[in-house]
């Protein structure tokens, strides 16, 4: 075993999509949009506004109102865009939920002794309160957010960061997350060992370790 192990946060333990889908579809239906491309295109906007604060191009708020803008089509003030976007976090928040096989395999892991941290490319207070939400912020020994750092994963100094706030060496630490560019490529570059976790079962053929549920975490010799 690892002596320590970080995690994602997003959809890999917490499930973060489902979240994300039920909050959408309902806030939309409330707004007048329906249909069955509602969750999909939701994504779509998300993730290239994102990416966009994740470059610092824009901040994190400035991201959430061009969502909102670019989802309705609406020209919106920035007072209002913030308006519209409550209804949906507010809706995204009462859905954050941890996955089942999280308890399991973290009382696994500090069983065994392994130094746990979370490294994510979320805001920081967000992700933090997420955790509190979700129960999970006594489990961790660091929590490292992409809003502290000049850059998230799969930038490999994200990696050594938290692994130095671990105490560990890189070669001494496994990376596991559903990210197979951010959390799995970006770990093996910085010299960490690392695991994906594939839920739904979608990169069978990515050649790299894989896991569908976090029970198999440490089974088998994987």
């Amino acid at each position: 075993m690892p002596r320590a192990v970080i995690f994602d946060l997003d959809d890999t333990l917490v499930d973060q999509r489902t979240a994300a889908h039920e909050a959408v579809v309902s806030w939309a239906a409330e707004l007048g949009v329906v249909g069955p491309e509602v969750a999909r295109r939701w994504d779509a906007v998300a993730e290239r506004h994102y990416r966009r604060y994740q470059r610092r191009e824009i901040t994190f708020q400035e991201q959430r109102r061009e969502r909102v803008r670019e989802f309705l089509g609406r020209e919106l003030s920035d007072d209002g865009a913030d308006i519209v976007f409550a209804g949906y976090l507010s809706r995204y928040e009462a859905g954050w939920r941890v996955f089942p096989d999280v308890p399991p395999v973290l009382d696994r892991l500090a069983g065994h002794g392994i130094r746990l941290a979370i490294l994510t490319n979320g805001e920081s207070q967000q992700q933090l309160r997420k955790l509190d939400r979700v129960g999970l912020t006594e489990r961790f020994e660091a929590v490292v957010c992409s809003s502290e750092l000049p850059a998230g994963k799969p930038d490999p100094p994200a990696f050594l960061t938290t692994v130095h706030r671990l105490g560990v060496a890189p070669e001494e630490t496994l990376m596991v997350g559903d990210s197979l560019a951010a959390d799995v490529e970006g770990a093996l570059a910085a010299g960490l060992d690392a695991v994906l976790v594939d839920r739904r079962d979608q990169h069978a053929d990515a050649g790299v370790r894989r896991v569908t549920s976090l029970d198999e975490l440490f089974v088998e010799g994987r």
